[in-house]
């Protein structure tokens, strides 16, 4: 299994950059979590359009689905020039039905509804699922195959049951959007001590810091995280694969 980060931003892109999105990649199936401002732009420093299998949502905030119009009109270009297999997987919740519906375009993208009590085989992973804590309704992924694990909280405030579905974790990539100043004044996301303190709970081998701020002094983050986790932790290196 690798994973490889695309984007790696809160809210907007930086310069030249993305949004937070990573590609997960085995056995030759390539799935992208999120697609946001700048993602499909980024992604095709690491492959074709047309070789990616699938893409899952972890909610409809724009900074997770800015780009899926775009990858929809390249789809639909592919199809017409019999370079892409159609109609393409997207997964996500339909909570929100309005949202849901707009996945499914022209025949070229396909919507596939995911549910937070139901494990999906997606390649070859079996993907699970679990509720944030979030201003919109959000998913928490985590992808097994072969005895090995890789979890991404998306977007969360810190909450309980992540340390369950994160347990024993190869890979933890945790969003940590907030500077501990903001910890009880912003809401629906988590600190670098919060996102350290997961990670040291649920007893995982590694850590990776995404979501990030776009102001402020990052380092006190990544400190703030190894201050509650005494195993690797990292932020998320654009194009850096992790291999588990």
């Amino acid at each position: 299994m690798k994973v490889t980060p695309i984007g790696i931003w809160g809210g907007y892109p930086n310069r030249n950059e993305a949004t937070s999105s990573f590609l997960i990649e085995e056995d030759g199936f390539r799935c992208l979590i999120d697609c946001g401002s700048g993602v499909l732009g980024a992604v095709q420093n690491y492959t074709a359009l047309n070789e990616l299998d699938a893409l899952i949502v972890t909610h409809y905030h724009a900074d997770h689905i800015a780009d899926i119009g775009v990858l929809q009109h390249a789809a639909m270009v592919g199809m017409q020039l019999k370079e892409w297999e159609t109609p393409f997987p997207i997964y996500a919740h339909d909570r929100d039905e309005e949202e849901f519906k707009k996945l499914s375009y022209k025949g070229v993208t396909e919507g596939h509804a995911i549910r937070v009590e139901e494990k999906l085989q997606i390649g070859p992973w079996e993907v699970s699922f679990c509720e944030t804590v979030h201003p919109v309704y959000c998913l928490a992924l985590r992808f097994e195959s072969n005895g090995k694990a890789a979890v991404f909280t998306a977007d969360s405030a810190w909450r309980d049951e992540l340390v369950g579905f994160a347990e024993g974790a190869d890979l933890l990539v945790s969003e940590s959007n907030l500077y501990e100043k903001y910890l009880g004044i912003i809401s629906g996301h988590m600190s670098g001590s919060q996102a350290g303190k997961l990670a040291e709970e649920a007893g995982v081998k590694q850590l990776v810091l995404t979501h990030l701020p776009q102001y402020g002094e990052l380092g006190e983050i990544l400190q703030a995280a190894k201050g509650q986790f005494a195993g690797p932790t990292e932020f998320a290196e654009i194009g850096k694969i992790y291999s588990i």
